[in-house]
């Protein structure tokens, strides 16, 4: 297995795992490897330090040390939203838009009214509304804000 870090265009970094370096060139090749930030296909492959596994070969002091850590082991600590990437943090808040809202589709704007006026429960709601529908909306003092989802976000992970 091989993990890559990689970056599109538009700067944003991101881990790509492959079974060999031909299937990344070959998956490269067929415009299947895109950014999760922003679908983008122009994709590089960073210079990367290879991981070096070498078993239990340790030093007699490492394994000393090794063996008196593994008695109480620290809890592993999740990274701190502010130790994130902006992309991370982007992407965590994205998630988090996702999971409290329910997807309307195509009926976003007139869902969104029918809040406004009192003629449908207020809840959180995303969905798709074209240009002159997002102005309407916002001229009649409804709030609304445009929001990009990446593909990868939209469908689930195998």
């Amino acid at each position: 297995m091989k993990v890559l870090d990689l970056r599109c265009s538009h700067g944003h970094g991101f881990e790509g795992w492959f079974a060999s370096n031909e299937a990344f060139e070959t998956q490269l090749a067929a415009g299947l490897v895109e950014c999760p930030v922003c679908a983008d296909t122009r994709i590089v492959k960073l210079l990367s330090a290879p991981r070096l596994n070498l078993g239990n070969a340790k030093a007699p002091a490492e394994a000393a040390a090794a063996a008196s850590s593994s008695a109480s082991p620290a809890p592993a600590k999740a990274q701190a939203p502010a130790e994130l990437s902006p992309e991370a943090r982007w992407m965590r808040a994205v998630r988090e838009v996702l999971a409290k809202t329910e997807d309307v589709g195509d009926r976003f704007a007139d869902e969104a009214r029918r809040m406004h006026y009192g003629e449908a429960e207020e809840r959180g709601i995303r969905g798709q509304a074209t240009r002159e529908q997002t102005e309407a909306l916002l001229e009649e003092g409804i709030p609304v804000l445009p929001l990009a989802i990446p593909a990868a976000l939209k469908e689930t992970l195998q």
